[in-house]
C-alpha cells in the first residue's frame, strides 16, 4: 500500500527542488552537438513524482520526448497537469522498467534511495543510457542524521517492532567513491561524484517531524495501522524534540548524493 502524500512531501517544495536543479546543472543542455548525442534528446525521468519538476527538465533539455515513470498513483494523479508537447507519465516500477530503444538522458531525483541493491540496481539504470548518452542521480545521504536515526530507534521499542514484524528501514546509499568505481565500471568515461550539504532554515525544529513524516516515515506508514502510526508519529516527535535545539529558525542539514557520468560511443 502505498504512502505517499503529495501534499505531506511538498511543504518543502523550495527546499526539495534545490537538488533537482543542481543535478539539471550536470547535465549537457542538449544545444551543443559537440557534446552530445542530439540535439533534442530523448529522457526519462526514473520516479518523476507529481511531474512538475519532469517539466523543467524537459523544457529545458529541449528533449524531443520525455517519460516519467512513478510507481505511486498519489503522485501520478497531479501530472496530466504537466504532459504535452512529447512528455508523458505512466505508473511503472523503477526496478523492472526497461526500454528497448534507450535514452540519451537517464535521470532520477530523490528515488533511487527506495530501492535496495545499488550496484545491481544501477547496472539496470545504466543500460538504459544510450553510448554517449547521461546518466544523472541525486539520492539523499542523510540517514546517519539524528532524524533519521531516532525513527529507526522507536521502530525498535516493543510495541513499534511487534506491529512491524522487527522491519527496520536500512539505506542501501553507498559512500559517494563507491558511485564512482560504479560509474567507472559501467562505463561512464566522464563522471561527477560530489556529497553536497544542504542548509535548510525551517521555522522550528518541529518541521523536521513534517519533512520526515513527508519522506522517510512514509515506509513506516505504509506497514503499520492507521492508529499505530499516529502513535509512532507521537513517540518519534517526543523523543527527536528532546534532541534537537529549541531554535527559531532551526537549521536542517541535509546530506546529498549527486551522481553524473557520460557513457562511452
Amino acid at each position: 500500500m502505498s504512502a505517499w502524500n503529495p501534499a505531506q512531501y511538498e511543504r518543502f517544495k523550495d527546499e526539495r527542488s534545490r537538488p533537482f536543479f543542481d543535478l539539471l546543472s550536470l547535465v549537457s543542455a542538449g544545444t551543443d552537438p559537440g557534446t552530445f548525442p542530439t540535439l533534442s534528446p530523448r529522457v526519462v525521468d526514473l520516479g518523476c513524482g507529481t511531474g512538475e519538476l519532469t517539466r523543467e527538465l524537459h523544457r529545458r533539455l529541449a528533449a524531443r520526448e520525455t517519460l516519467g515513470i512513478d510507481s505511486s498513483p498519489e503522485m501520478l494523479a497531479k501530472s496530466s497537469a504537466f504532459a504535452g508537447d512529447g512528455l508523458r507519465f505512466e505508473r511503472r516500477d523503477i526496478a523492472d522498467f526497461a526500454d528497448a530503444g534507450g535514452f540519451d538522458v537517464v535521470f532520477s531525483n530523490a528515488a533511487l534511495q527506495w530501492l535496495p541493491g545499488h550496484e545491481r540496481l544501477f547496472a539496470h539504470v545504466a543500460a538504459l543510457v544510450r553510448p554517449g548518452g547521461q546518466l544523472a542521480v541525486q539520492v539523499p545521504g542523510n540517514h546517519d542524521h539524528v532524524s533519521h536515526t531516532t525513527a529507526h530507534e522507536v521502530a525498535r521499542e516493543d510495541e513499534f517492532r511487534a506491529a512491524l514484524g522487527g522491519h527496520e528501514r536500512v539505506s542501501p546509499v553507498l559512500p559517494p567513491e563507491a558511485y564512482a568505481e560504479l560509474l567507472h565500471r559501467l562505463g561512464f568515461a566522464e563522471q561527477h561524484v560530489r556529497l553536497q550539504v544542504y542548509a535548510h532554515t525551517l521555522a522550528s525544529r518541529d518541521e523536521v517531524v513534517e519533512w520526515v513524516r513527508g519522506t522517510m516515515l512514509t515506509d513506516y506508514q505504509r506497514r503499520l495501522p492507521a492508529d499505530v502510526f499516529a502513535r509512532f508519529v507521537v513517540r518519534y516527535r517526543e523523543v527527536l524534540l528532546s534532541r534537537l535545539a529549541d531554535e527559531r529558525p532551526f537549521l536542517f542539514p541535509f546530506k546529498r548524493l549527486l551522481l553524473w557520468g557520460r557513457r562511452g560511443a
